[in-house]
């Protein structure tokens, strides 16, 4: 018996790197899964549409259940033909993992419109359009009566979450994403749908090309040592958090090798305050409080 026993999951972005391991998983786990993935490059370009078959021949050389998407997850009838895709092939949809994204790094000053306008594109609407569609289907299972226990698992990033420099895009799109699934999950609990995040660590083409990284994700040479860097470490957590049973909803977890770090969302501590509206002169003097 596996975790994941009867359910139907929708992996974007699940050709490769982290997105396989997920698809890997979730069937040697049980689920029937839909691997979609458009196959393009790192920064958007062109399209491979063999990656995610690729991925469903080794799933289903193993005795998987799976099938391929190309639908390009940004556009509204695709993310609504990639729902119907899961429901009309396995019967149901219980699991969406939001995980397809791009890169296209630059520092602020060299960073052209459509560097920015794409990623945001992708990684933003890119979990927004499939969610949508997915939640929509939920609702009207509920309003027919029927018990849904889903679960939406979006894909942040520390860059976003803790900040990169030269990836003002990248990262902006990545907190957006943590506040989606924190609003999400309040939104969709009356449909029966859990919504977490996580921010994952690890060697994928997009990694090896981030500033910072490109160093120190390289596996061990010595293979006895374990490979914290490697992409099957991610995909664990992600599989627990679609399982029924997970009673977790709005969190962001961050996961690397064998780590779990669960991230605290933005709050307000310290203040000063009085009856009256400040001037410039007395916040001068009081504001270093705050760290001002």
């Amino acid at each position: 018996m596996g975790s994941l026993d009867g359910r139907v999951a929708i992996i974007t972005g699940a050709g490769r790197g982290i997105g396989r391991e997920h698809a890997l998983l979730f069937a040697a786990e049980g689920a029937k899964v839909v691997v979609n993935d458009l196959g393009g490059s790192v920064d958007g370009a062109g399209d491979d549409r063999s990656a995610a078959q690729r991925v469903v021949d080794e799933i289903t050389d193993l005795g998987g259940e799976a099938m391929a998407n190309a639908d390009d997850v940004t556009d509204w009838d695709g993310g609504k033909r990639l729902v119907d895709t899961a429901v009309e092939a396995f019967g149901d949809l219980h699991v969406l993992v939001n995980n397809a994204g791009i890169l296209r790094d630059r520092v602020l000053v060299n960073m052209s419109e459509a560097d920015w306008d794409s990623v945001v594109h992708v990684h933003l609407k890119g979990h927004f359009v499939p969610t949508r569609h997915a939640a929509a289907y939920w609702r009207e299972q509920t309003k027919a009566g029927k018990e849904v226990r889903a679960s939406v698992i979006n894909t942040s990033s520390t860059s976003g979450l803790l900040g990169n420099p030269g990836q003002s895009n990248y990262g902006a799109a990545k907190a957006g994403i943590a506040a989606f699934t924190t609003i999400a999950a309040e939104e969709l609990v009356r449909y029966g749908v859990r919504v977490n995040a996580i921010a994952p660590a690890a060697r994928t083409r997009m990694t090896e090309q981030t500033p910072g990284l490109s160093d120190i994700v390289q596996a061990p040479a010595d293979a006895a040592v374990f490979d914290s860097w490697a992409p099957g470490n991610i995909s664990p957590l992600v599989a627990y958090l679609a399982t029924v049973g997970c009673p977790a909803t709005g969190r962001v977890f961050f996961v690397q090798g064998g780590q779990v770090r669960l991230f605290q969302p933005w709050k307000m501590t310290d203040s000063i305050d009085k009856d009256d509206r400040w001037t410039v002169a007395e916040l001068q003097a009081e504001m270093h409080r705050l760290g001002g």
